[in-house]
């Protein structure tokens, strides 16, 4: 029997469902990650199987004994109570049955008082919070108000535990977690012996720690076994699917239409059953509910920059502090080129948004120089949302005072805009307080793509974006012709944007690494034996800084000698790659001869044949453009 089950539910906000005569269960030891749209009702959802809200209509039923534990997407605490007080609000039922038991009051029934004790576990209680809270590596003592929200997010977490509940319910959970908070979660749920319902646009996250993912799609919930990976493979070919029955039915309702206007006699019964036939036909059509559109996005680039955009020589920043004076940046010299795509990493607190202002010459160092490069122009995505005016409206927001904006020499109005990033025209004279979390994110990502930038500065720029807006964000930065600094701990957008990462590792001590989130933890654990030796890191292009090291180290009696360049380890590593990918570029080649060798696929699945046919044709210019590359990487 399901721990929850969730029977024909429906919800709606408006005139859209947003959950649609659905159904969900939840078995032991499974821990299921959920997933949708921003706006489609997934925070709804876990509030209902929380208990919190209730649907519409439809059936919750509920195990009998089973604990639920729901931490919210933001959780509300009180900042002037400490820790350990925050962590036993989890346990108030128990506390106050313990202490009914020991107030001694007349006419209690002492032994139905002793069995709800002993079945909550309420004698220990203290223990309970202290074992949680050392487990999390919290202090019990501070007070909330001085904690980070990384921190804060574990206080929450504690919270929860401490119930010891059989199904645990976190929405977002990763948000302001670091890199090294986010691991330990992954562990934590790894271990946890109930079942979980996680909300997470994570998709590395999710790829650890999910063993069945739900989709929350157009009201209905859709299951798919396994971890996010398998997940878009399953939903890639459900969506192909179902291209092509609706196409069926469109044409099939099409042929009818055009039937039915050359006039028929309805008086004979085989006309009035294909005239019952197309009404059936309109009313499924009208009830069928599309794929919502994916986010347009275009950035408006701006002038070129300088070819230099910071360089920075022995730079060191301090800030004094109750326990004494704090060094954020010690002795960090490096040169940041147009085109760069750095991304920055380190736990909170570590000083990412110092070492950002002082490249960007937003701070004065305390040692060292800065010089800034010509003709930048920065644009920023604040990860506090400082920027939000909560009660403008959202044209007002993009364009204040015009109904036109351009980007790239076009002129578009501001409500076509809107609708790129999914805000329909009814919504653009709505105030901005009335957007989810994700939707508000999405608004600021839109009015950052509206201004000149040849600079970004994206700061947590995934917290609460789904998923497919993520990989469009992804694009558009690969795509991007300025400069990026982008500071996040999802480990998948940061492999799929960054060309070098500047990574803190203690004291102040930032060092550059060359190409993403892998390549760092790879590099760094071959060079920890050494790192004490090493001078402090550079961001200059590897290429460069190969040159340097080849010049100063090459022996005297050399020096005249004819050698082959020397690559960068970002080019060694490309080039050991090449032939795996001439041998998977080859195999898929030949699967999709075998596939469309009989020509059936053409009939039967005519948009997935047409989607294999054009793959067929880019793997050619892939294989050459392949071989080109081993040929210029040998060559040299």
């Amino acid at each position: 029997m399901a721990l929850i089950a969730l029977t024909d539910a429906q919800l709606a906000f408006g005139h859209v469902p947003l959950l649609d005569h659905t159904g969900f269960s939840l078995e032991a030891g499974e821990c299921v990650g959920l997933i949708g749209r921003n706006g489609t009702g997934k925070s709804s959802l876990l509030k209902i199987l929380a208990g919190i809200e209730r649907a519409d209509d439809g059936v919750l039923q509920v195990q009998g004994n089973v604990r639920i534990a729901y931490v919210p997407q933001e959780p509300v605490m009180d900042d002037s109570c400490t820790v350990f007080e925050v962590a036993s609000e989890g346990l108030a039922t128990a506390i106050a049955a313990r202490d009914r038991y020991l107030s001694g009051e007349d006419g209690l029934d002492l032994d139905q008082l002793q069995t709800t004790i002993e079945s909550l576990d309420a004698w220990n209680w203290e223990q309970r919070v202290d074992e949680t809270l050392q487990r999390l590596h919290l202090d019990a003592a501070a007070r909330v108000g001085t904690l980070s929200g990384g921190l804060k997010k574990r206080v929450a977490l504690a919270q929860a535990l401490v119930s010891r509940p059989d199904v645990l319910l976190l929405d977002e959970p990763t948000n302001h977690l670091d890199l090294d908070s986010i691991g330990w979660l992954e562990s934590l749920l790894k271990e946890f012996a109930g079942s979980a319902v996680v909300i997470s646009h994570d998709r590395a996250f999710l790829d650890a720690v999910a063993t069945r993912m739900v989709d929350l799609d157009r009201g209905r919930l859709l299951s798919y076994p396994g971890n996010f990976a398998q997940y878009q493979t399953l939903k890639e070919e459900q969506l192909a699917q179902e291209a092509v029955i609706n196409a069926r039915a469109d044409k099939l309702l099409a042929q009818e239409e055009v039937w039915i206007r050359k006039g028929v006699e309805a008086r004979r019964t085989r006309a009035q059953g294909r005239i019952t036939r197309l009404e059936h036909l309109r009313a499924a059509r009208a009830e069928r509910r599309d794929v919502v559109g994916r986010v347009r996005l275009d950035v408006a680039t701006g002038n070129t920059s300088g070819k230099i955009v910071a360089e920075l020589e022995g730079v060191s920043k301090h800030f004094d502090g109750p326990s004494g004076r704090k060094t954020v940046v010690r002795d960090f010299t490096g040169t940041i080129l147009r085109g760069d795509k750095v991304g920055l990493i380190g736990p909170n607190g570590a000083g990412k948004t110092t070492l950002l202002k002082l490249i960007l010459g937003e701070l004065q160092p305390d040692s060292g120089s800065v010089r800034q490069g010509s003709k930048q122009s920065v644009a920023y995505f604040d990860q506090l949302r400082h920027q939000i005016d909560l009660e403008a409206t959202l044209e007002d927001f993009i364009s204040p005072g015009s109904e036109w904006i351009e980007i790239n020499g076009k002129r578009t109005h501001v409500k076509s805009y809107l609708a790129d990033f999914l805000f329909s025209p009814a919504r653009a004279t709505a105030p901005v307080k009335t957007l989810s979390g994700g939707e508000r994110n999405r608004l600021l990502l839109a009015r950052l793509f509206a201004r000149p930038a040849n600079v970004l500065v994206l700061d947590e720029p995934t917290n609460d974006l789904d998923i497919d807006t993520l990989e469009l964000l992804e694009e558009l930065l690969d795509q991007y012709e300025g400069t990026v600094f982008l500071v996040s701990h999802d480990r998948r957008f940061l492999d799929n944007v960054v060309t070098s990462t500047l990574a803190f590792e203690g004291d102040g001590v930032w060092r550059e690494y060359e190409g993403d989130v892998q390549d760092w933890l790879t590099q760094s654990a071959r060079s920890a034996p050494a790192s004490a030796s090493r001078p402090t890191a550079s961001l200059a292009p590897t290429t460069d800084t190969s040159k340097k090291a080849t010049a100063s180290s090459a022996p005297a009696g050399n020096a005249g000698a004819p050698s082959r360049k020397k690559l960068s380890y970002k080019e060694q590593r490309e080039l050991d790659a090449l032939p795996a990918l001439l041998a998977a570029l080859e195999g898929e080649q030949q699967r999709i001869d075998q596939e469309l060798a009989d020509g059936q696929l053409y009939t039967t699945e005519p948009v997935r044949a047409a989607a294999l046919a054009a793959r067929h044709a880019a793997i050619d210019d892939e294989l050459l453009a392949a071989l080109e590359r081993q040929e210029a990487l040998t060559g040299q």
